[in-house]
């Protein structure tokens, strides 16, 4: 019998080794395969998958993760909701290092990355609101809770990578406004839509980017340490969330395709 589960987890490698009886699952999709194969098992009572973003041996940069694969591969075991851990960097000063961010706006700065499922026909889903306002108020609560300093709302902008920003794109990004900068939010929030998944991203601060203070600017090491530094804190949190979020899913999220003609075949 095939594996299912209710929620999934998109993130870092650490994740899967909290889950009871997990089991590797191979899914196949119309769009290859995903980042690695599924991890799934349960976690207080849910069934969870999970994959590994830029694969178990982070082979795939920001622009060749297989998001379309990584989506269809999670729905199609049955998930309806999907948390997405995250590193960023903030464009405030008090967003400096070990903060946390639970973002409410996107603004998508990438190119040339395959962002749909709907390649033929006008099929237009609403984005307005990118992320699943449940999702994302159980995870301001739990974050709260754990006494981390937790920011409820503000914009990531997304960028195309692998290299960080320069000064200048930096200070625009924070004159705009804009909360934290990542490389990875979009296509995957707007992939999650379309398959009318939930989607929160939790997303954890390892560095003030390049404009936002002087110094050197931001490198690949200082964000990798600082993420390890803050792991077992956010599995804490993503086990938390996990536990708490609401299986009878009343959110819009659910009915983003009602009322929309599409030749789509959803898992």
């Amino acid at each position: 019998m095939r594996e299912t589960a209710q929620i999934g987890v998109i993130g870092g490698s650490g994740f899967y080794a909290f889950l009871q009886d997990a089991v590797e699952v191979e899914v196949d999709t119309p769009y290859g395969p995903p980042s690695d194969p599924l991890v799934v098992g349960s976690l207080g009572g849910r069934s969870v998958a999970f994959v590994p973003r830029h694969g178990a041996d982070h082979r795939f940069p920001p622009h060749r993760i297989p998001y379309r694969a990584n989506l269809w591969a999670l729905r199609s075991l049955g998930v309806g909701q999907v948390l997405a851990p995250c590193a960023v960097g903030g464009l405030r000063p008090e967003l400096g290092p070990g903060a946390l961010v639970v973002c409410d706006q996107l603004v998508d700065r990438t190119s040339g990355r395959e962002q749909t499922y709907f390649d033929t026909g006008a099929v237009h889903v609403g984005f307005a609101d990118p992320y699943c306002p449940t999702g994302r108020g159980v995870a301001v609560r739990l974050a709260g809770d754990a006494g981390w300093p937790v920011t409820d709302g503000g914009t990531m902008v997304v960028v195309e990578g692998p290299r960080f920003s320069t000064r200048a794109e930096s200070q625009w990004f924070a004159a705009q406004g804009w909360a934290v900068v990542n490389m990875t939010g979009h296509p995957e929030a707007v992939l999650a839509r379309e398959l009318a998944l939930c989607y929160t991203a939790i997303a954890l601060v390892t560095d003030l980017d390049a404009g936002v203070e002087g110094g050197s600017g931001v490198s690949q090491a200082e964000v990798f340490r600082v993420f390890a530094d803050n792991t077992e804190r956010l599995r804490d949190l993503l086990l938390g969330v996990v536990a708490a979020l609401p299986l009878d899913r009343s959110c819009a999220c659910g009915s983003a395709l009602d009322g929309i003609e599409h030749d789509l075949t959803l898992p």
